[in-house]
């Protein structure tokens, strides 16, 4: 029986750990090549021989997608060995927290650099050879783009709410060219995402949860029909359908789960 992705080659940023490291196992169990790419070197360089020895092809590239240059080096990486790429999945960045009062100019910009122009650097670098390939550019964002209600969280919201504007400009400009675009957005997922919070908001959000394993399974399905814009998780889903018809509602419930301690 062919899989999902046989021999289809594969760029994920971000690679190291969560979604990243969840979306290249998936990959592999589905038959394609993949190329992992993140910071942590060490961390993709197990996840790639893993892989390899378990699935199809898999090689490591350190890459800081904040960087310029970098992700150009994981491209011409992975066309010397695999010779084409056919789906680039934009999974790089973080949160970071607090609230306006207690962050610099600084840290809004370092939140951009990644969350933002990463994104954009990911997509530069890319899109030569997703014109050859007809393939799919994937782009992880948040249901955070849509629904701004959340304490504490107001430079990762400005992130996203600006990748979901590239997106929707991205979707028209791609057209021409066959290239697929989806728009993910995951809401809460069982990852390290929030380590860079506090206990007791990881403790908090843990029964909202998906699997970073589920979460992968329906981003390749998402990828695979083509769709532009998915959310993954049912909370997510009510939190957007709250924000467009009955924001006042989601601005009490907001409200009421920063109360919680």
């Amino acid at each position: 029986m062919k899989k999902l992705f046989e021999n289809k080659v594969i760029l994920i940023t971000g690679a190291s750990s969560g979604i990243g490291k969840a979306l290249a196992y998936e990959f592999g169990k589905n038959g394609a090549n993949v190329i992992l790419a993140a910071r942590r070197f060490e961390l993709i360089s197990l996840n790639a021989e893993d892989i390899s020895q378990k699935y199809k092809k898999c090689i490591a590239v350190k890459c800081d997608v904040t960087k310029d240059g970098e992700i150009e080096k994981v491209v011409a990486e992975g066309k010397k060995i695999f010779d084409k790429i056919d789906i680039v999945v934009a999974n790089a960045g973080f949160g970071t927290p607090g609230n306006l009062e207690d962050l610099t100019l600084g840290d809004y910009k370092k939140q951009f650099e990644t969350n933002v122009f990463g994104v954009l650097r990911t997509v530069y670098a890319t899109l030569p050879e997703l014109k050859k390939t007809k393939g799919a550019l994937c782009i992880i964002g948040s249901v955070n783009g849509i629904v701004s209600f959340s304490t504490g969280s107001s430079a990762y919201i400005m992130s996203k709410f600006a990748v979901r504007g590239l997106i929707k400009s991205l979707s028209l400009e791609l057209y021409p060219y066959h290239i697929s675009l989806t728009h993910i957005m995951p809401g809460f997922v069982n990852t390290e995402f929030d380590s860079r919070y506090d206990e007791k908001r990881k403790e908090k959000y843990n029964w909202l949860k998906i699997s970073s394993e589920k979460a992968a399974q329906l981003i390749l399905r998402a990828i695979k029909d083509k769709n532009l814009e998915v959310i993954l998780t049912r909370h997510g889903k009510m939190a957007v359908y709250l924000e467009r018809y009955t924001p006042y509602i989601l601005r009490g419930l907001s409200s009421l789960f920063s109360k919680i301690k």
